[in-house]
């Protein structure tokens, strides 16, 4: 399609993308591959320039809509990829040790720092106690090394004020008294931006750790009862980046993931994109998408040439 790329990174994470332009420049033709660093005014400049035809961005939905408006004045295509508030729907009849160490890993991969990671887990009332038991079993066995050997399954918060975030989290549950299954406490402190893993025991769906993306190491767990139910409060966000349905029976699964308002639903698995599908969001989670062929033609113009005889 020949079009020339400008990367602009996270000025909190910029290492990882100025390497990959690095390498990318060194087998490229020259120009076609440019990575621009700098703060959030760089990125203003560059969704007002006259001379680019499309913005794709990944990151906050106020960050999103500050782009979608700027974009809208020379009326720039735009992809956006924002945020979400994934949920895991676990059914009665799963294998239940096996699968609330899957959610487990899924919940906290890069200490929950994922877009698509699970952030809400809605467990069936007839095994919740088994699931819970498990679940947390596991979160208390993730081993936190402030090390240059720690593992990639569990990372430091990515800067101060996303750390902030969901310290002020972890003190909201505690100034409304739900009930913390793990973490939180004063003998769980970390060094740096490290925070211990923490569950939260069937806060209530108002609650700010269930409608707010923590984007960190904290998870709600709650149960259900009827599918209609649950799927009603998985529903009641005005994000849909993602969920996860987990049920022996796949018509079960796929009848409840039909009915999940999001781009995305992984049954049987925790959030795991596959470049090969489209990856978009619904509602607030996003406009447009990545990968796949319709995410590749969203970097091309269609053009129609009719010829007469």
């Amino acid at each position: 399609m020949g079009n020339s790329i400008i990367v602009k990174p996270s000025p909190f994470t910029p290492c990882a993308t100025l390497k990959f332009a690095e390498l990318a420049a060194s087998v490229l033709p020259r120009g076609l591959v440019q990575a621009l660093n700098g703060d959030s005014e760089i990125g203003r400049l560059i969704t007002i320039h006259p001379g680019i035809d499309k913005i794709s961005y990944t990151g906050s939905i106020p960050t999103g809509k500050k782009v979608a408006e700027n974009a809208a004045k020379t009326l720039k295509r735009v992809t956006l990829e924002l945020g979400g508030n994934d949920a895991s729907v676990v059914c009665p009849d799963v294998d239940v040790k096996a699968v609330a160490a899957k959610v487990a890993a899924g919940s906290f991969f890069h200490s929950g720092q994922m877009c698509v990671a699970t952030k809400r887990v809605y467990v069936h009332e007839s095994v919740f106690q088994e699931f819970r038991d498990t679940f947390v079993e596991a979160v208390k066995n993730i081993k936190i090394e402030p090390s240059d050997a720690q593992s990639p399954l569990f990372s430091p918060i990515q800067n101060g004020v996303k750390y902030k975030v969901v310290k002020d989290l972890i003190a909201d549950c505690k100034e409304n008294n739900y009930t913390l299954l793990c973490g939180g406490n004063a003998d769980d402190e970390q060094p740096g931006l490290f925070i211990t893993p923490v569950v939260v025991d069937r806060p209530p769906d108002d609650s700010r750790i269930v409608k707010l993306e923590q984007f960190g190491p904290i998870i709600p767990l709650m149960t259900w009862s009827t599918e209609d139910e649950v799927i009603a409060r998985v529903n009641r966000t005005c994000t849909g980046l993602g969920a996860c349905v987990w049920s022996n029976d796949v018509g079960t699964a796929d009848r409840i993931a039909r009915k999940i308002e999001v781009g995305t639903v992984w049954i049987n698995s925790a959030e795991a994109p596959n470049p090969y599908g489209y990856c978009s969001g619904w509602k607030q989670s996003g406009i447009g998408g990545e990968w796949g062929n319709q995410g590749l033609l969203s970097y091309s113009h269609t053009q129609i040439i009719q010829l007469c005889k």
